[in-house]
């Protein structure tokens, strides 16, 4: 006689009748302290009580023009535009995203492999990692649009199946980020609280939400009381420089309404000890492109 496989328990509760905050059940780093790594002690400190950690230069700039050639052979790639990986901004039709370049660009996967980026991620969650997102991010001058505020983690448990906060993104810039041209805001320390949504998942809910945000929103009275506690850092930087956070921070970016394009390589690495399993609050699982099925580690 077989048993039906125990359901993997629910410690972060979403998309219910009301919105509901849960204090944070896991670490934040996840390796032993003192265990080398590119991280220094201190690094590694700060990353734990803000959610996050911003590094001047991670690629230089010979590297920056690759990516951004690469970046714009994507874009411009009539196939390219068509497959579903591509998503389009709804006002201009121009291409804004384009996920899982990894696996299209082998320029995109040595980055994923590069030990200054793998090593990061494999150091702060205290285990071999794989790739459960990937892509790319074109926020052109004069409109494209923002990403309202948000945890990734959010999305990921209820739509994806992520069990555990265990996930670690990378945004690398690969033009300059200005306080002007939609960077990237961060709620510092709010990775410490999960904000469970109000509201039930529409089914194929991911294909609205690339475009516009619904399901997995906070109220304005829980993002006020978050601002409020927390405060709100902008993040600038030179082309090359990168940002490191948690996937449970708050976090959103404006509309970018000025000449000064602003793009990036977006960098999602999950433990292989917190492999995906059914979502915890989505009727379907979104496409493998969003969420990776596939948990081999990057070598």
């Amino acid at each position: 006689m077989t048993t039906a496989p125990e359901r993997t328990a629910d410690l972060y509760p979403t998309r219910g009748a009301t919105e509901v905050a849960t204090p944070r059940l896991d670490p934040v780093v996840w390796s032993d302290p003192g265990e080398p790594g590119p991280m220094q002690p201190a690094e590694l400190s700060d990353f734990e009580r803000d959610g996050f950690l911003a590094v001047d230069q991670l690629i230089t700039p010979d590297e920056v023009a690759v990516y951004r050639a690469e970046l714009d052979r994507l874009i411009n790639d009539p196939e390219m535009r068509a497959d579903e990986r591509s998503i389009v901004e709804p006002k201009s039709q121009a291409v804004r995203t384009v996920f899982e370049v990894h696996r299209i660009s082998e320029v995109f996967a040595a980055l994923v492999r590069d030990p200054r980026v793998v090593g990061r991620a494999r150091q702060i969650l205290g285990s071999d990692v794989y790739v459960h997102q990937s892509r790319v991010n074109v926020k052109p001058g004069f409109g494209a649009s923002g990403f309202y505020w948000h945890s990734d983690f959010e999305t990921w448990h209820a739509e994806d199946g992520l069990p555990n906060m265990r996930t670690v993104s990378v945004s690398i810039a690969l033009t300059e980020n200005f306080d002007t041209n939609g960077g990237l805001m961060i709620m510092p320390g709010s990775h410490k609280t999960f904000l469970g949504c109000e509201g039930a998942t529409p089914k194929d809910n991911y294909k609205r939400s690339l475009q516009m945000q619904d399901a997995g929103i906070p109220s304005d009275e829980a993002l006020t009381g978050f601002a409020d506690k927390h405060g709100i850092k902008l993040f600038t930087g030179q082309a090359g420089s990168a940002t490191w956070f948690d996937c449970n921070c708050m976090h959103g970016s404006g509309d970018n309404i000025t000449p000064f394009p602003r793009s990036n390589v977006f960098i999602v690495f999950n433990s292989v000890e917190n492999k995906a399993v059914e979502p915890f609050a989505a009727p379907i699982r979104r496409p493998e492109f969003l969420g990776a099925r596939d948990f081999t580690p990057v070598k």
